[in-house]
């Protein structure tokens, strides 16, 4: 449909996801569905009272993470009143049936997040953060592709046939002309099918996420900076402002438009004026703007709402030239102190720096480039660190507003400050890293002026991870007063009597458990090979909620020099019962007690190297098994199976395992996600995540999971520990 171009408006709110609408599908004229970071799919019909609104008539419930794309099934015989399909963080592709609103098919495949899904006719073909594109055939995989050497986050089918796969962020069909594409490198680019270049749309200043055409030529997109763009010969015509990221944009058939925002709602913007919000809806929604630019807004790096009022005023300075910052109204004003005349003066508006589209910010009453809050951490005040980037001859030679260079600027502020220079290297390349600078050669030349020290390599509190973590506690006494209970009722039970142990075997337990208590002689005690095979026995024979005490001792056992060597030539030499063991405690109906159990002594495998090699072979099935304890109500499994990431985490970065590094860095962010989760387990996922991106293979692969917004909620927390590492992973991210 042609349509001349007029400005767009506000016409509806989709309220209703919890959390950061990540998804939209267009589904016909029937509805419009989306999907987010609250793990559900909604979707949405019009009201039949008021047809400029949507009202929420399902909620689709079955991803264990959050869910990203989505794909429409037209009514067809088996989909009467059609259906959709969705991918999520879980790594799941699944199909559900609208008519009754359940899941009618789940598609497992892929290792890592899907991150695309498309219909080519009657399959389903789904990409995924592995590299791998997957073709899907009533329930059953039937062709796969690895098609590209890095994270695959998008693909489609053209009207040609064809499918098209990418790694930029987003891709559509512009009709008759080609594909348009939406990259990291906040552009977007028109494609011929030859795989030309036709055009480059700039005007965004973040990542792109999301591209849509309409068969009238316009185009929408939707980016980290906050805007829904509109496009039209290349040119933006409209930029479309909301209160958070923007990670979807679809057209209507209309013409109207359909947005996601981080902020949780979903909104249609409409050029037709009978669709248009009543004036109360858009002035709810400017104060809505307004206010969260607000609590955004920064003067001279400090927020808005942080600053004091006017009544700080009231307090008199300690020192000539004092400099404090006030709010008045919707604004920060400096005032310096006079000692003389005992009052404060007015130095005016103080603003951000250019990153913000605003004027220069104010530090101390002189103006920067620059001025960035550094977090020293080790319990120090937030610092203000001002930077030019160029010599400002206005500014007399004792100003800091002189320093251009970064470590003349590094090294004058850290003298101002009383800081030790060991944090040299560390400012000079946050500042390198926050100035655009990235192609600043680092000359070693520049030494520290004091100690003529090299600057030494960036500093983190918390990461990497270095050594294994274990769970070497044990309750020796009642681990063996269970088992002989067990023993007893197996002995009381006449079908099962067969199963109990003899009165030698208990003996070997009791022997068993008396040189596992005596620690200071592991370098020297040893097991009878029989005793490990007991064990063993008793794993595979018992029935499973009798087996927790006996793989408790086993946990131990694992700590034991001699016991960890036996255990392995029983687990190389005969079927693998430890894999049976763990196929057992994670089959349903898990035990919260085998579980907790079979997850410890598996971690406790890490202590012994000579295990590493199995430990790295299982892998995928032995985090697979695991892969629910993440939410599991019972703490100790939380951090059981968090331990275990964290170990694995450091394991595959020896290894140089990149498959594997990427799998567990998955799982990591999936604890990370957790809302529920607590504290220690969240601290040791985010430990793993940081330790990957630092030493590992994936730090591209955790940038593209959106590892920045993890960094960000966790830098937030009351949790000091976990704002710390926080912390230390968005210090990386912004190193990229």
């Amino acid at each position: 449909m042609d349509i001349d171009f007029k400005e767009y408006q506000l016409s509806s709110e989709l309220r209703g996801h919890e959390d950061d609408v990540r998804g939209i599908c267009v589904c016909d004229n029937v509805g419009i569905a989306t999907s987010s970071r609250d793990r559900t799919v909604r979707f949405w019909s019009l009201d039949p009272s008021d047809k400029r609104k949507y009202h929420s008539s399902k909620i689709l419930l079955g991803h264990t993470s959050f869910v990203g794309p989505l794909a429409w099934i037209s009514p067809n015989a088996e989909f009467p009143e059609g259906g959709l399909v969705s991918g999520g963080m879980d790594t799941m592709v699944l199909v559900w049936d609208l008519r009754s609103g359940e899941k009618v098919q789940t598609l497992q495949g892929h290792k890592l997040q899907v991150t695309g899904v498309t219909l080519d006719n009657e399959d389903i073909v789904s990409s995924s953060v592995d590299s791998t594109l997957k073709r899907w055939r009533k329930g059953k995989l039937v062709e796969f592709w690895e098609a590209h050497n890095a994270p695959i986050q998008t693909v489609i089918r053209i009207p040609s046939g064809e499918i098209v796969s990418d790694t930029v962020r987003g891709l559509s069909v512009m009709p008759g002309v080609g594909i348009i594409s939406a990259s990291h490198d906040c552009t977007i680019r028109l494609w011929a099918l030859t795989g030309q270049v036709l055009m480059e749309m700039v005007g965004h200043t973040a990542i792109v996420y999301s591209i849509d055409s309409h068969a009238s030529g316009l185009i929408v997109s939707g980016s980290e900076d906050r805007f829904a763009k509109i496009w039209k010969d290349g040119v933006c015509v409209q930029s479309l402002e909301h209160p958070g990221c923007v990670w979807d944009a679809k057209f209507l058939e209309n013409g109207d438009i359909v947005t996601a925002c981080s902020d949780g709602v979903t909104r249609i913007w409409t050029v037709h004026s009978d669709k248009v919000a009543d004036s109360l809806e858009l002035e709810a929604y400017a104060s809505e703007l307004s206010q969260y630019k607000l609590s955004r807004k920064k003067v001279g790096g400090l927020k808005l709402y942080d600053l004091p009022g006017l009544e700080a005023l009231q307090i008199p300075g300690t020192s000539a030239g004092q400099t404090k910052v006030v709010r008045e109204g919707d604004n920060g004003v400096a005032y310096s102190w006079d000692m003389k005349e005992q009052r404060w003066d007015k130095l005016g508006e103080v603003v951000d720096g250019p990153d913000d589209g605003m004027n220069r910010p104010i530090l101390d009453g002189i103006q920067y480039d620059y001025v960035f809050d550094v977090d020293i951490g080790d319990g120090e005040p937030t610092r203000k660190l001002p930077y030019n980037r160029s010599v400002n001859i206005n500014v007399p030679s004792v100003n800091f507003a002189e320093v251009y260079n970064p470590y003349d600027a590094a090294d004058k502020w850290l003298l101002k400050e009383n800081l030790p220079f060991s944090y040299r290297q560390q400012i000079v390349e946050f500042i390198l890293q926050n100035t655009g600078q990235k192609d600043f050669t680092l000359n070693t030349s520049f030494r520290d002026p004091y100690t003529g020290a090299i600057p030494a390599k960036p500093t983190f509190k918390h990461i990497p991870k270095k050594g294994m973590l274990i769970f070497d506690a044990a309750q020796f006494d009642g681990i063996l007063k269970k088992i002989m209970e067990f023993n007893n009722a197996l002995l009381s039970d006449l079908e099962k009597k067969n199963l109990s142990m003899s009165e030698l075997e208990t003996s070997r337990v009791a022997a068993v458990v008396k040189i596992l208590k005596d620690t200071s002689h592991y370098h020297c005690s040893s097991f009878a090979d029989v005793d490990i095979s007991l064990l063993l026995k008793l794993l595979k024979t018992w029935p499973p909620a009798m087996i927790f005490p006996v793989i408790d001792i086993l946990r131990m056992t694992i700590l034991h020099p001699d016991g960890a060597s036996l255990l392995l030539k029983h687990v190389e030499n005969q079927n693998d019962v430890l894999m049976e063991m763990i196929e057992k405690v994670s089959s349903n109906p898990t035990l919260p007690a085998n579980l907790l159990t079979g997850i410890r002594a598996v971690t406790n495998l890490f202590k012994n190297s000579s295990w590493y090699s199995w430990l790295q072979k299982h892998r995928s099935e032995i985090l697979d098994a695991f892969s629910s304890c993440y939410s599991s109500p019972n703490k100790n499994v939380q951090l059981s199976y968090s331990t275990l990431i964290l170990n694995y985490a450091v394991l595959l970065i020896e290894k140089k395992d990149e498959e594997g590094q990427s799998h567990v860095l998955s799982a990591a962010l999936e604890i990370a996600e957790e809302e529920s989760m607590e504290v220690d387990s969240k601290y040791r996922a985010l430990v793993a995540i940081g330790t990957l991106m630092l030493e590992g293979l994936v730090k591209k692969i955790a940038l593209d999971f959106d590892v920045g917004n993890i960094a960000r909620v966790a830098k937030a927390s009351k949790e000091t520990k976990i704002a710390e590492v926080g912390a230390d992973i968005e210090l990386l991210a912004k190193q990229s």
